[in-house]
């Protein structure tokens, strides 16, 4: 079994894409037993390039590892999860190319998580910022979901939210939260500028005491009486927003 402060992740694509680029996080590759060689012949020469060890075994021991997934027999252990420092971070910014990140605000579904990650790095969205507490981990559900996007952006975790305000705001950030009864929309708004879109909770969205801290609150215009919508849908459409912008 793996040690306890390892983690795993799961399927050919994610055990694949993260043998390609980042091998030196995993640590061993368990590949079911009854699986031709010829069929993952990568992951193979993937494995034997970067010293990674590449172990066949029973379906049983598949399972015992994941448990009931769609693993499709491919199982990487991997060392714990690597968060990117945010003053680190801070140096590498250029401001003036006016970024945008997004800030998670008690997002505790790792679908949602993996999601928010993938609609993120495949919209360029510089760095994904989560609180220590109220916050889903990056683990195998959340690589798996996000479909080997985990480690292409940077993933930041601060203290708590206020510390990631106050840490944001300072760097010249300017705070965008999200909530349905804001009275400016998402198309009204300037992002000519750096910006981090604060996410709110499946559930409860942003507490008022933050919307409060933020310096804009927007809306995103819905039609048919649709209250509200999946935190990872709202994510994907601010960062397409955003980037849409960027390209004009």
């Amino acid at each position: 079994m793996p040690k306890p402060d390892n983690f795993l992740i799961y399927g050919r694509n994610p055990v694949e894409e993260i043998l390609q680029d980042r091998p030196n996080e995993v640590d061993k590759v368990f590949v079911k037993n009854s699986i031709k060689p010829s069929s993952y012949q990568n992951i193979s020469e993937l494995s034997q390039k970067n010293g990674v060890p590449l172990v066949k075994v029973p379906g049983a021991k598949i399972y015992s590892l994941v448990g009931k997934v769609a693993d499709q027999g491919f199982v990487a252990q991997l060392s714990a999860a690597q968060y990117t420092n945010f003053f680190d971070w801070v140096e590498t910014l250029i401001l003036s190319k006016n970024p945008a990140v997004l800030l998670l605000h008690g997002i505790e579904d790792p679908h949602n998580f993996g999601a928010i990650l993938r609609s993120a790095a495949a919209a360029g969205i510089e760095a994904v910022i989560i609180p220590m507490q109220n916050q889903a981990p990056v683990n195998a559900t959340v690589f798996k979901t996000s479909a080997g996007t985990a480690g292409k952006i940077p993933i930041i975790r601060v203290h708590d939210i206020n510390q990631g305000l106050k840490d944001l705001k300072a760097t010249g950030f300017t705070i965008v939260g999200l909530d349905g009864e804001a009275k400016q929309t998402l198309w009204e708004a300037d992002l000519d500028r750096p910006i981090a879109f604060m996410i709110g909770s499946e559930g409860e969205g942003i507490h008022s005491e933050n919307l409060k801290r933020c310096d804009t609150v927007l809306n995103i215009p819905m039609l048919n009486n649709v209250e509200s919508l999946n935190a990872s849908v709202s994510a994907a459409l601010v960062s397409y927003e955003w980037m849409r912008r960027k390209k004009q």
